[in-house]
């Protein structure tokens, strides 16, 4: 059969957004294990900035197409596939951490990586959930194991991450404190109301979390100086543990590209350190290979299906406008995620 023309996001070379394009491609028909998929939303977040940039750890080479994860309904199931067949399955939801390919209209994808999407839930915010609200389940619930009573830093609390770290520490019992824009400081109380907020760059953070002893937890996707200033505010007593992630520092800063490699190497090392310093700190990265990611999905549906998270959509951009999507990144007022929309249902 004739390959099926579709339009798809494009990072043709490293740098600005000028190099970011929609382009008419072509799509064959799935091999014997993948499922081809009609993709509604993508996610949008630091890893497609990275991406665009260059300096995503271990990343494909130019040209790709980029896109974490999305939600999307099946047209085509390869031979050998087995949880899904035509024509059952026909047009049913799934949802999936694809790493690359999501900003196209059409994807192949291996079969072991799509999730159903349960009955009822809202396509965007079942999106958001993939990605942001999963890597914020692992940090919180095994990453730093965070327990009622304790008290917790949350660095970019209006992120999509940020923001699904400190509501998923609230509802264990903790009390948030954390950094974020003086704009979106009157959002982030809306929805946690017990929250402390500061500014980041006026670093008051790192004097006001020593004079309370110090926390018990922190959560920190900027790397680089940022995660020695987050382990100086860990509980020297009892001990605390620096839970890095993400790397967007240079990216929010706009600075030249360095690599996330020595300082992560420093984090890891820190973590060993907990024989003579109680303190520890542990670099997280979600996989869609973790035994762990199909669960905790699993039970963020329920926690949504049973009204026990809220997840807020920052915005939605259209796929044709790709590169407003990429000058916005990091600016703004509100919290949440950021959605690419694909395709019209």
């Amino acid at each position: 059969m004739p390959n099926t023309q579709i339009r798809k996001v494009l990072i043709t070379a490293f740098g600005d957004e000028s190099n970011v394009q929609v382009v008419d491609a072509e799509i064959a028909d799935p091999d014997p294990l993948h499922v081809q998929v009609r993709v509604l939303f993508s996610g949008f977040s630091g890893s497609d900035i990275n991406m665009r940039r260059g300096v995503y750890p271990l990343q494909k080479a130019a040209p790709l197409t980029p896109g974490y994860c999305f939600v999307g309904s099946i047209t085509q199931v390869g031979q050998k596939c087995t949880r899904f067949t035509l024509p059952a399955d026909s047009g049913a939801l799934v949802c999936c951490l694809s790493v690359y390919d999501a900003e196209a209209e059409l994807v192949n994808m291996p079969e072991k990586y799509l999730i159903r999407v349960p009955a009822g839930l809202d396509t965007t915010l079942v999106t958001a959930l993939i990605l942001d609200w999963n890597t914020a389940y692992g940090m919180v619930m095994r990453g730093a194991a965070v327990k009622n009573g304790q008290k917790v830093f949350v660095h970019g609390l209006s992120g999509a991450v940020g923001w699904a770290t400190g509501v998923l520490c609230s509802l264990q019992g903790a009390k948030v404190y954390g950094t974020a824009s003086l704009r979106n400081h009157a959002a982030i109380v809306r929805g946690l109301p017990d929250s402390t907020l500061f500014e980041y760059t006026k670093k008051e953070w790192i004097q006001a979390m020593k004079e309370i002893g110090g926390v018990d937890a922190v959560f920190d996707p900027l790397g680089f100086e940022s995660w020695d200033e987050s382990y100086s505010v860990l509980n020297p007593r009892s001990g605390g543990i620096l839970v890095g992630y993400g790397g967007n520092l240079q990216t929010l800063g706009g600075g030249k590209p360095r690599s996330i490699i020595p300082p992560t190497v420093k984090l890891l090392v820190r973590g060993y350190l907990k024989f003579w310093d109680r303190r520890r700190a542990l670099f997280y990265y979600i996989s869609r290979d973790d035994k762990f990611f199909s669960k905790d999905l699993e039970a963020l549906f329920k926690l949504l299906k049973d009204g026990k998270i809220k997840v807020p959509i920052k915005k939605i951009y259209d796929m044709e406008n790709i590169q407003e999507a990429h000058k916005s990144w990091g600016y703004g007022e509100g919290v949440g995620s950021l959605l690419i929309k694909v395709k019209n249902e």
